[in-house]
């Protein structure tokens, strides 16, 4: 069995502080992708580079405090490619992707246009030039999971106040278009949605007044797999016990097998 996390950190130094490496070290787990380590890295410590029988590997931004993006493995990957080869989002620290045999695990933390316009455009920039890149992977021809923060709500059911969020950044019809598009005629796979078609299961709550106590939020962080590793999916979690972030751990099994080098 291949166990797979994801979770958007809201900082790496804050979310070491709250223990989540702690819990990491509880959960057997093969891979975990982080997002947003708001960290460069003269700022890691040994704990943050290399957890106890994992190796780290890093897309840090351009900026101080900002973005990027991390992977640690159990098994050392076969190859580490680090960004997407557009100059602007890589210096954002935004992909980062290690090939374990004929699987690739890639961590991706697509830009939230929520501050304003200007941030908006490049979120729409971003997506428009992510989409062909999605179409090349899928045509390569290898089983793929892409774990992250896609700062998008799908559906209705994937935010609680869908209603009143139809004009706000991360429930855009353009950008909910462009995911239904990225399932429906690139072919990936929303692994959560496969398993778990409950309602109320969210990923992110904002810290403003009582969404977390009252699980007033969105399910914007992801595991978009390939047909055929998304087919293996047999077990999702959301955990939501320990807050280490303001976004939740998602937890998928795959039965499936790293191949060794």
């Amino acid at each position: 069995m291949l166990r797979v996390i994801t979770l958007n950190l809201n900082g790496i130094r804050s979310a070491t502080g709250k223990g989540v490496f702690r819990w990491f070290a509880r959960q057997k787990a093969d891979v975990f992708c982080v997002q947003e380590l708001k960290a460069q890295a003269k700022d890691m410590s040994a704990e943050m580079l290399a957890p106890a029988g994992f190796s780290g590997y890093f897309h840090y931004a351009g900026k101080k405090g900002y973005s990027g993006v991390g992977i640690y493995a159990r098994r050392e990957p076969d190859r580490i490619i680090e960004g997407l080869g557009i100059r602007e989002f890589d210096a954002e620290g935004r992909y980062l992707r290690a090939d374990f045999g004929g699987l690739s695990v890639i961590s991706v933390y697509l830009p939230s246009g929520s501050s304003g316009a200007e941030r908006q455009r490049m979120k729409f920039k971003f997506m428009d030039r992510f989409y062909p890149h999605l179409n090349k992977l899928i045509a390569d021809g290898r089983e793929l999971i892409l774990c992250g923060d896609w700062n998008i709500a799908h559906r209705e059911i994937d935010l609680k106040n869908w209603r009143g969020n139809q004009k706000n950044s991360g429930f855009l019809p353009e950008e909910r278009q462009w995911l239904t598009q990225v399932f429906d005629e690139l072919g990936w796979v929303d692994v959560f949605r496969r398993i778990d078609q409950r309602a109320e299961q969210y990923t992110w709550w904002s810290n403003r007044g009582q969404a977390w106590a009252k699980n007033v939020g969105w399910r914007i962080d992801y595991q978009i797999a390939t047909s055929g590793i998304a087919a293996r999916a047999r077990k999702v979690r959301i955990y939501k016990d320990r807050r280490f972030s303001d976004h939740a751990p998602l937890t998928i099994d795959y039965d499936y097998k790293l191949e060794r080098p």
